[in-house]
């Protein structure tokens, strides 16, 4: 099927996506990624940052032949995958954003104090305008819980940015995916469903 992308937060790694590649792998071909420092993979020389993270999903795209991709992200991966977003539009097919933030304040209260070097990307990255979204019009699902850390007033702003999402907010917290994945699976199927049967119509 087409590709889809799962980028975790920070201090995860790809196993806190199994519920989404037991369920979604008979549809999609469904890709989890160990970020830069995460996981399997290396720490490497480079910058250790957003931005040098969605370099690196860009990176593998092209060694792996994949030309478009649905992308979804939780927590910092969301912010990646925005960044990416903002950068290569044209290599995604839809965009799944998952407890994503903006900018460091977006998150409640405390939440955002760590200075780690694994946790400060939390507390200083990252740093996008919500001007910026008004020119992304990939198709997008904005996706949290009831009692996420990212505020819900935050949730919403980058909803209302992009100028072509959708917006649900499912009873849990922040890590929907793990915690409660039959309706965060349930409602990104839905999504995903949708626009590739949008972009079929279309063709005909």
């Amino acid at each position: 099927g087409e590709p889809l992308l799962l980028l975790h937060g920070n201090g995860k790694n790809k196993e806190y996506f199994a519920a989404q590649l037991e369920y979604f792998s008979g549809m999609y071909r469904t890709i989890a990624i160990d970020t830069r420092g995460h996981g399997a993979s290396p720490r490497g020389n480079a910058p250790f940052t957003l931005e040098q993270f969605a370099y690196d999903i860009h990176d593998f795209m092209d060694e792996q032949g994949i030309d478009c991709a649905h992308m979804l992200g939780f927590s910092d991966g969301g912010n990646i995958a925005l960044l990416f977003a903002l950068r290569w539009p044209d290599r995604l097919r839809s965009l799944i954003l998952n407890g994503a933030n903006l900018f460091p304040l977006g998150m409640k209260p405390g939440i955002w104090l760590s200075v780690a070097e694994l946790l400060r990307l939390m507390a200083l990255q990252p740093h996008i305008e919500p001007a910026q979204l008004g020119s992304l019009n990939v198709p997008t699902l904005v996706i949290a819980g009831t009692h996420d850390m990212i505020r819900d007033s935050h949730t919403r702003l980058i909803y209302s940015s992009l100028p072509n999402a959708e917006l649900a907010i499912i009873p849990g917290d922040h890590f929907l995916a793990a915690t409660s994945p039959e309706a965060f699976n349930n409602r990104v199927a839905r999504f995903i469903s949708a626009h590739c049967q949008a972009r079929s119509d279309n063709a005909n």
